[in-house]
């Protein structure tokens, strides 16, 4: 059975018409990620990420602090949904920034009910249905684990809905559960799955022990 690091990228810029840039805080997340597996003495054998900036840059920090040379793969079927998209179809062209910037919590609940209509019912003009998001990261996860053996260590950056996704159909679990862990889901929060057999079983979700670090509690974040 190998086991499969799952880690959502470092604090993006939320708020900005460019979300899909760390922040300074993203980057510091992801490089304390790295030294925390330094530390634990990790190495992994195979590496993969989004295609997403966030999530190459978030891998590239990690490796760095491991003194890790590898270039990580880098597989479209680790982005994350298109949230623009999904929001603009179901707000009927809203702008996410300005709501955001005008009302933070009304933008969140929004959003969720933009999610659950996406998975639920389905929206026009958006570049993928839900079943078509799963089949994507299942795809993603197919290709990181192919030929893995027992002993291997995986890593792979992604997003908090990509990795939420995988973790409500490993537990059978709606769609409504995918949407409310993703929103729960914490800048480079891990999640561990045991993969054998074309099968994968949860070992841990959203856990941080690189964050859960004296005078590290503000930089737990999870936008």
């Amino acid at each position: 059975m190998s086991l499969i690091h799952l880690v959502r990228h470092g604090q993006a810029s939320f708020g900005t018409e460019d979300y899909d840039r760390l922040s300074e805080l993203g980057h510091r997340q992801s490089r304390w990620l790295g030294e925390h597996f330094a530390e634990r003495g990790l190495r992994f054998s195979r590496v993969f990420c989004g295609t997403l900036a966030r999530q190459r840059d978030t891998a590239t920090a990690i490796l760095s602090a491991m003194g890790e040379t590898v270039e990580p793969v880098v597989h479209p079927g680790f982005d994350e949904y298109h949230a623009g998209p999904i929001y603009s179809a179901f707000t009927m062209g809203r702008s996410p920034v300005e709501h955001q910037l005008a009302d933070y919590k009304d933008y969140w609940q929004t959003f969720r009910n933009a999610m659950n209509h996406w998975a639920d019912t389905g929206l026009a003009d958006v570049p993928e249905t839900w079943t078509e998001f799963g089949a994507r990261i299942s795809a993603g996860l197919a290709a990181a684990t192919q030929g893995a053996g027992r002993e291997d260590r995986i890593l792979v950056v992604s997003s908090g809905g990509a990795i939420c996704r995988v973790v409500a159909d490993i537990l059978g679990a709606p769609p409504a559960t995918a949407i409310e862990l993703n929103l729960q889901f914490r800048n480079t929060g891990i999640c561990e799955l045991i993969a054998g057999g074309g099968r994968y079983r949860l070992l841990s979700f959203n856990h941080i022990p690189h964050l859960e670090m004296d005078g590290r509690a503000e930089a737990i974040s999870a936008a």
